[in-house]
Parts: structure tokens; C-alpha cells; sequence
């Protein structure tokens, strides 16, 4: 029922652009024969807004992967830097959380933990909706922030590292096999505000898989059982989009391609000092809307990941 739905939406939506196309060619034919240039001027831009809708569709049709219309996992970590690092990583939460709600989608913060002093050391988030992953799944990497900071009393421009790493959730159509000798799951106490019953009970889980090194955690909920069914969901997601992943090495390798995800090579900069800009790496996508994005308009740099693979996959191999 969710296939059928999805694909009624899209022919529905792909009807609808070939009825505006006809409409307003046939205003425009009106509008001539009738010598009325406002006609033809409203209906120009009308079909100049169904050739963007229509490049947006395009674009939305690279979403066929397996897992893209699912779920998503989202988890950002401050990289070296201490307060600064872990104030970067709480804008970048912030700005995910913002872009969801401008989509409608919904979100829940399923592990965090803070700083010492201001922001966050780590976050873990699902954001639920149609598409959730096709969508963010570009934003896996580093995210490299340059600015005067507000720690610094010396007002001294500083430069701060995030990481970002997005995992589909993983649905019954997606089989994913985990031998339970290969896990080790610790209980805590939850952190955050005191009084709670969450926090006097060690209702928190963290799950280890041993042979990947993967962690993962999460302390949302008030019971433990509960916790621990996330938190294997979010260890099948992680195993999962790491297999992904070797695929599309390989698929890289195959192209000739080399793609280095370290503290050292950012897929995107956010410079608010001493001028405003914010450029993807990848795509050489760039705003001087730095507030915006940062308050969640990150869907050009979206849009353009998914055009670079687009063309990617359209270039022949060597």
C-alpha cells in the first residue's frame, strides 16, 4: 500500500505538470491572438516554474535505491577542538533539525550528549518521512566551519571539524543478519535533566558489534527494552549503508575515482568569517546565504548531489 501510494503521487504529480504545460500553452496562444502581453507574461513564468518543478522531479527519480524511501538515521559528532568542535556539532544538529521541519518530516533525538561547557559531543537522530534517506544520505562526511569564535576572548578566527554519517532505517524488506555472540550491550544512566525517571535508572543501552567496531546508542526512551530494540535497529542501519558503501567504492574505483572522507578533506565549508559563504566540495555548489543554511536551506546542496550523480552515472568507463 505505501508502493502504490508513492506511485500514485507521482503519476499524479507528472499529470499535473503536463496539464499546466497545455493550460498555459494554450493562454499564451489566447493571449497573442488577442494582443493581451499580461496573459502571455503570467504564463510564461507559470511554465518557467513547471520547468523548475520539472528538474526537481528528474532529480526525485534518482531516488530508486533500495532503501531510499525509508526512514533515516542521522548522527553528528564534534570533531577535535573541545567547546568550539562541540558548539559547531549543535549548529549542524540544529540545521538538520530545521530542514526536516521545513519538509514536514518528522524527527526524534535519540541519543546525545552534551559538552562541558555548550554544545554537543554527539547526537543521533531519526528523521521519518517520505524519501528521508534518498534525500540526506549525501550528507555523510566532514563539515568544516571557519569563524570568529565566541569562546575565543581574544575574538581570534577559529576553524572547527563535524562529522556526519546517515544510515537508512531498516525496514522487513531489507534482511540484514547479526550474530548475537558478536555484540557486547552496555546499560547506563541516561544523561540530562535530573528528576526524571529516565535518568535514575540505567534505561540507557549501548551495543558494540565487535567484528566492525561499530557503536551505537540510544537513551530516549524510559524503558530499557525499548532503548535496546533502537539501538539495533540503528546497528542493522549502520551495517547496512557500510555495505552500501563498499559498493559504491568499488563502483568508484571502477571510474577511476578517489574519495577521502578524513578530518582533513571536507565535503563542505561554512566560512561566516571574514566574508559569508558556504560551498559544497563535491558539487562546488555555494551560497553567500550562510544564515539561511545554517537555519536549514541546505536543499540546493541536496539537489546538486543528486544532479553530480546523475551525471556520474551517465559517464562512460574507461
Amino acid at each position: 500500500m505505501q508502493e502504490r501510494t508513492r506511485l500514485e503521487t507521482q503519476l499524479g504529480a507528472v499529470k499535473a505538470l503536463e496539464m499546466g504545460v497545455s493550460d498555459n500553452a494554450a493562454l499564451i496562444e489566447m493571449g497573442e491572438a488577442e494582443g493581451d502581453n499580461e496573459i502571455v507574461i503570467e504564463a510564461e513564468k507559470a511554465l518557467q516554474d513547471i520547468k523548475e518543478e520539472l528538474e526537481k522531479r528528474q532529480l526525485e527519480s534518482m531516488l530508486s535505491g533500495e532503501a531510499d524511501p525509508n526512514d533515516a538515521f542521522l548522527e553528528v559528532n564534534a570533531g577535535a577542538g573541545g567547546t568550539e568542535a562541540q558548539d559547531w556539532a549543535e549548529m549542524i544538529l540544529r540545521m538538520y533539525l530545521r530542514w526536516a521541519e521545513k519538509r514536514g518530516y518528522k524527527t526524534i533525538i535519540l541519543n546525545k550528549s552534551d559538552g562541558e561547557e555548550a554544545g554537543i559531543k554527539s547526537a543521533t537522530l531519526r528523521i521519518s518521512g517520505e524519501m528521508a534517506y534518498g534525500w540526506i544520505k549525501s550528507e555523510t562526511g566532514v563539515h568544516r566551519l571557519v569563524r570568529i569564535s565566541p569562546y575565543d576572548s581574544n575574538a581570534r578566527r577559529h576553524t572547527s571539524f563535524a562529522s556526519v554519517s546517515v544510515s537508512p532505517v531498516i525496514d522487513d524488506n531489507i534482511d540484514i543478519d547479526i550474530d548475537e555472540k558478536d555484540l557486547r550491550i552496555d546499560t547506563y544512566r541516561s544523561s540530562g535533566a535530573g528528576g526524571q525517571h529516565v535518568n535514575t535508572t540505567d534505561s540507557a543501552v549501548r551495543i558494540t558489534h565487535e567484528p566492525t567496531g561499530v557503536v551505537v546508542a540510544c537513551q530516549n526512551e524510559r524503558s530499557q527494552h525499548k532503548n535496546k530494540a533502537t539501538a539495533m535497529s540503528m546497528l542493522k542501519a549502520r551495517l547496512y549503508e557500510a555495505e552500501i558503501q563498499k559498493r559504491e567504492d568499488a563502483a568508484s574505483d571502477a571510474h577511476g575515482e578517489k574519495s577521502d572522507i578524513g578530518w582533513g578533506h571536507a565535503i563542505r565549508s561554512y566560512v561566516l568569517h571574514p566574508y559569508q559563504m558556504v560551498k559544497d566540495q563535491r558539487t562546488a555548489c555555494e551560497t553567500t546565504d550562510s544564515q539561511g543554511v545554517l537555519d536549514g536551506k541546505i536543499d540546493n546542496f541536496l539537489e546538486s548531489a543528486l544532479a553530480h550523480k546523475l551525471e556520474t552515472a551517465q559517464e562512460p568507463l574507461e
